[in-house]
């Protein structure tokens, strides 16, 4: 028999709608919940949702803005956060590409998280990959100047597709050149998955491309 999924939300439900935030805005929808609204901090398709929550937990000061698709990922992340009085998350349940144009304002974000990104391997599928030459501009202007993106996939082929679109965005630098990107990241925070994956044996690329000033 399968569980039920528990849709009640044990404390204040922190989900935002695509419209709530494009409409209020995060500066507003953050305020009196912390004490620098702005920038943001936004992990697109956050998963088990686990390494959002520490990077909140280790900054409460700061808004943090989570992503996912998926609605039982989003519903089971607002109730870790209810039950767990994490008030300084958002979890916008949306096409990433949806949330970059329609909520975020032009120099509202500090950091950009894509942790193992969909690859999406075959050829005929290359354009449902998130990571896109259209979609970085867009998200480059979302940075503030100075802000990060940082990407991981352990996808080879991906890998090199996502040098060749970010080395393809003007707005963005490489934090790691002469370096294309690195196998492994002093002092980063694992995800789950990463722990399992890094168990088994698989390599990693890290990228880290910075918003020109």
């Amino acid at each position: 028999m399968s569980r039920r999924l528990k849709t009640d939300i044990p404390g204040i439900d922190w989900r935002v709608s695509l419209d709530e935030a494009g409409e209020r805005g995060f500066a507003k929808i953050f305020a009196g919940r912390v004490a620098h609204p702005l920038p943001l901090v936004v992990e697109i398709g956050f998963g088990r949702g686990e390494f959002l929550l520490e990077l909140a937990q280790r900054e409460p000061e700061r808004a943090f803005v989570g992503i996912e698709v998926s609605y039982k990922r989003a519903l089971k992340m607002a109730r870790r956060l209810a039950r767990l009085e994490v008030a300084n998350v958002a979890i916008v349940e949306a096409r990433a590409e949806d949330v970059l144009r329609d909520a975020l304002a032009d120099a509202s974000v500090a950091c950009f998280w894509l942790n193992f990104p969909d690859p999406w391997p075959k050829k005929r599928h290359a354009r449902r990959r998130f990571v896109q030459r259209d979609t970085l501009a867009l998200l480059a202007r979302r940075l503030v100047p100075g802000g990060l993106v940082r990407i991981a996939t352990d996808d080879p082929d991906y890998a090199e597709w996502i040098d060749t679109e970010l080395a393809a965005t003007p707005a963005l630098v490489n934090c790691y050149a002469p370096d294309r990107w690195r196998a492994s990241v002093p002092d980063r925070m694992p995800t789950a998955y990463e722990l399992e994956w890094r168990a088994l044996g698989r390599s990693f690329h890290f990228f880290e491309y910075e918003r020109r000033a």
